[in-house]
This record gives C-alpha cells, sequence and structure tokens, in this order.
C-alpha cells in the first residue's frame, strides 16, 4: 500500500497473530546504511535508496514465513513486482488518499512527497502529490492477491480482516 496505509504497523502485528517472523524493508535499509531513509534521499538520491531496496528484498524473497512490509514504492518496478509475486501473498493495504493525506500531513520524513526545497508542501499540493505518486503505482497495488480496505477500521479488526482472507493461503 501506499506510505501511511498501516503498512509498517499492522506488518510485525500481522505476523505475531500468524507464527511468522517480521521484516521491515525501510527499516532493513536504515540499519545496513546506518541513515535514515529521509537522509539517504538526501545524501545518495533515490536511484541510491532503489537500488539497496531491491538488495534487501532479493534477499529477504529467499525466506519463508516471513510477513514483509514494503516501502510504499517498492512494488513500482516490475522486476521487484515479479520478485515480490514470486516468492510470496502480496496484500494491498489500500486507503483513500484523504485519509493518506490526513495521516501524513503533519510528517515530514516521506521525502517521495516533498518539495524541491525538501518542505512538506501545503496541503493542496500534497494532496496532489499524494494522487500523482498513488496514480502511478496504483496499477502496481490493484494486481495483489488480495485487497484489504483499510478505512476508519480499527487496527484490530483489519489485522484480523488480513488473517482470515491469508489463512486459506498459508495453511
Amino acid at each position: 500500500g501506499f506510505m501511511g496505509s498501516g503498512k509498517s504497523t499492522i506488518g510485525p502485528i500481522l505476523a505475531n497473530s500468524i507464527g511468522y517472523s517480521h521484516m521491515d524493508i525501510d527499516r532493513e535499509i536504515e540499519r545496513l546504511t546506518k541513515k535514515r531513509v529521509t537522509e539517504i534521499f538526501l545524501d545518495e538520491g533515490e536511484s541510491y535508496f532503489r537500488t539497496v531496496e531491491h538488495g534487501v528484498l532479493e534477499t529477504i524473497s529467499q525466506e519463508q514465513r516471513y510477513v514483509i512490509s514494503l516501502g510504499g514504492g517498492t512494488i513500482a518496478d516490475e522486476i521487484n513486482f515479479v520478485i515480490i509475486k514470486s516468492s510470496g501473498l502480496l496484500v494491498y493495504l489500500k486507503t483513500d488518499p484523504e485519509q493518506i493525506f490526513q495521516r501524513l500531513k503533519h510528517k515530514n520524513d516521506r521525502p517521495v512527497l516533498k518539495s524541491e526545497d525538501g518542505t512538506m508542501p501545503k496541503d493542496d499540493e500534497l494532496r496532489r502529490k499524494i494522487r500523482s505518486v498513488l496514480d502511478l503505482r496504483e496499477g502496481y497495488y490493484n494486481r495483489a492477491d488480495i485487497v484489504i480496505e483499510t478505512g476508519d477500521k480499527r487496527l484490530g479488526l483489519t489485522v484480523d480482516d488480513i488473517v482470515r482472507r491469508i489463512t486459506p493461503y498459508i495453511e
């Protein structure tokens, strides 16, 4: 799902619920590079970040019984998409653009959404950027095995819904 859809929050809870291990790709990149994602984008650029991200994805895709919290853009690369689809079950946490806006408008750690001067844009521009990036990625997101509408649903209900929907695939 898109940034702000709940991947990093839901991933470890889901993993615990089904007895799997968990990895958050962005946190693993930060561990390996010893830099925050925002610093990597600023210092090395998005291309470098995507190269490291691809390497992490290749490595973790070899593991069994993992819930992986992908970065919002990990999937928006055809090579990554093939790796993801061939190594596991892909769940899309679908979130309305306005809800994404509400979740992200006070955050400043989303480099893909920042203005050219490195600041977070004002509300209208942020909404446009969210919609623009979402439009670019949604074709990949919609090819998921399972789509879960997150909406205003409580976290526990979302996890329960995912567990119910994935159980036939993992047993």
